[in-house]
């Protein structure tokens, strides 16, 4: 059979580029051979947010009391919050099952594979194959959970991100092994469901990726919360043979610790499925394990795109989404900006939220900006104190020249809602003064986001644009036109 466009994979890149497709006039197929929508909507950011509502919810019929509610015996249920969990994830895959069929577009179950003379072998789950041919095939077969040599994952007492969604029971101890978005929201999720955890990192900050002031503040609330953090940490090895794992740690001081746990979550990254799907019969080429792509997500061979986790840039679903929608547009001859990959956004999703985008003070010192700093804790807003959540803050970096945001980071309750305004602050050049005389809601957590810009100008920044370049206040703060 014989399409405009296939694709291969459904998740947030495909199932997007299909979407977008269709609605540009192609008759386009996708190939799936799990369940549609793919990991992020079935086993990755849609069922994890379910579990850390349920996980919220706890917390505060916990901690009722503290609001004047009085609420005896607040336990959680384990397997209703777990099967809570898959409902919404099943949910959301029926949305893109209608999107599909609203869209006529074809979905062809099974493993689908590159041939050498560029058509796409589907191989049913009975082993069926059927080609299939089209103009266009976009790879978006998304990534997996890495495995270490020193953590083999069984899937029972060893498990990656997925098992720990739809275990059979909470574990009494858990010991995260990698402390990015996935393993933090794990620990923080089974630490409030009242499993022992223990996180280990190997970077001297949870959170690496962030700013190192954020990542601290995190720290500094998951040891509130009782979870028992290791940084400069690395699992040398694990003993199976007993009723509890035995892991073998090298601590910060270079010695042998040994802590016991009843299973091993590994939250050590992903691995991005470039096997098994015919790039070396194409002579797809390759770049430090990644397909090699251009700004609209061409690869070397004409007709064949890739996108997503399989290709460099962030492995997140919103950036799998933005190349869908511009590799689709450019091949169907619209003009699209290709993406800006220094102004993403990324969330984590714990107690506190995180949310950044830009550069971080450590990165924009050492990419040689002058810079002003302006930071607002949430302790000083209204709204955080009338919530009872009010640990975090918002930390933006200017660029001290032209007073363009260059970073923004922000920790606290629901800031992953407040990024947005920032990610456009970026996008068009907006000054810090363009923020602090946005006129803010009162009282909000978002007005913490005026009130530190203008914390990085002792309070308020002079508009400079109606001024002499000559001017004493141009001098004295350094302006440049």
């Amino acid at each position: 059979m014989n399409y405009d466009l296939i694709v291969i994979g459904s998740g947030p890149g495909g199932y997007v580029a299909a979407i977008r497709g269709a609605q540009l006039g192609f008759n386009v197929a996708v190939v799936e051979r799990a369940e549609q929508g793919g990991i992020c909507l079935n086993w990755g950011c849609i069922p994890t947010k379910s579990l850390l509502k349920s996980a919220q919810v706890l917390e505060y019929a916990q901690h009722a009391e503290a609001y004047g509610i009085q609420i005896e015996h607040a336990e959680p249920d384990f397997q209703a919050i777990i099967a809570r969990s898959r409902g919404v994830a099943d949910k959301m895959s029926k949305g893109i099952q209608y999107l599909f069929k609203k869209n006529n577009i074809t979905v062809i179950p099974g493993h689908g594979k590159l041939t050498a003379d560029k058509k796409v072998a589907v191989t049913s789950a009975t082993g069926e194959q059927t080609i299939y041919e089209a103009k266009h095939i976009i790879l978006a077969t998304g990534a997996r959970s890495r495995v270490l040599p020193a953590i083999p994952q069984d899937g029972k007492r060893i498990i990656g991100y997925r098992e720990a969604l739809t275990l059979d029971h909470r574990p009494a101890s858990l010991l995260v092994v990698g402390s990015g978005a996935i393993g933090s929201e794990l620990a923080w999720f089974y630490n409030a469901m009242g499993t022992k955890v223990t996180l280990v990192e190997f970077m001297p900050t949870i959170l690496p990726v962030e700013d190192e002031e954020v990542s601290k503040q995190v720290g500094r609330s998951f040891k509130k919360a009782g979870i028992e953090v290791l940084v400069k940490s690395t699992v040398e090895s694990i003993d199976t043979s007993g009723e509890l794992l035995k892991i073998n740690i090298r601590n910060k001081k270079d010695q042998i610790e040994t802590y016991e746990a009843e299973m091993v979550l590994s939250a050590v990254g992903i691995a991005p499925n470039v096997e098994n799907i015919g790039l070396e019969e194409l002579g797809i080429e390759m770049e430090r394990g990644k397909i090699k792509v251009d700004d609209y997500y061409r690869t070397n061979v004409e007709g064949v795109y890739a996108i997503g986790d399989i290709v460099h840039g962030p492995a997140l679903a919103h950036v799998a989404s933005a190349e869908a929608i511009c590799c689709v547009e450019k091949l169907a001859g619209l003009t699209p900006e290709p993406i800006d990959y220094g102004n993403i956004p990324g969330c984590t999703y714990t107690s506190p939220e995180v949310a950044s985008v830009g550069l971080s003070e450590a990165k924009a010192a050492e990419a040689g900006y002058e810079l002003k700093i302006g930071k607002f804790p949430f302790t000083a807003s209204g709204k955080a104190s009338a919530a009872g959540a009010n640990d975090g803050f918002i930390k933006l970096i200017f660029n001290a020249k032209d007073h363009t945001l260059l970073g923004a980071h922000l920790v606290g309750a629901n800031v992953t809602e407040m990024i947005a305004e920032l990610v456009l602050a970026r996008k068009k050049g907006v000054t810090a003064h363009d923020i602090i005389k946005t006129v803010h809601p009162h009282p909000t957590m978002s007005e913490a986001v005026m009130e530190a810009a203008a914390a990085a100008y002792d309070g308020g920044i002079v508009d400079f644009r109606h001024l002499s370049k000559k001017s004493k206040i141009c001098k004295a703060y350094k302006i440049i036109f």
